[in-house]
């Protein structure tokens, strides 16, 4: 269960079938479109939102996965260029924040998605038969 659960949230597939898209856009570097995920599975007929105000929480993990990140690239230059002075250290933190923002926005989404909405094997068996 753990690797379709994998699969869907870095292949941005959906969480049941990890056959259809889940946003509308398979690029997260696509400003126009970031974060926009579809209405339903093309594969299976997952709604993607069953309430208003779903994806909320999935901010949540977008903070914690910001901080991971920050946290290890603050560890990465602190031991290996120990002489790098704050503001550099800084500049460097804040660029991979920002380049890295869309990416952990969709990775937040799909992995909050996968939170409530399980693989199940069963469907995609029966749809093979």
């Amino acid at each position: 269960m753990l690797k379709h659960s994998l699969y869907s949230i870095f292949k941005f597939k959906c969480p049941r079938c990890n056959q259809g898209e889940f946003f509308e856009s398979s690029n997260p570097y696509n400003l126009k479109k970031v974060g926009d995920f579809k209405e339903k599975c093309s594969h299976c007929d997952l709604k993607y939102s069953p309430e208003p105000g779903f994806y909320y929480g999935a901010m949540y993990v977008s903070y914690g996965l910001g901080i991971a990140l920050f946290v290890s690239i603050w560890v990465a230059i602190t031991v290996l260029h120990p002489n790098y002075s704050l503001n550099q250290l800084f500049t460097i933190l804040g660029v991979s924040l920002v380049v890295a923002g869309p990416y952990l926005y969709a990775l937040s989404k799909t992995i909050w998605a996968n939170l409530f909405f399980k693989y199940d094997d069963n469907f995609n068996k029966n749809q093979s038969l």
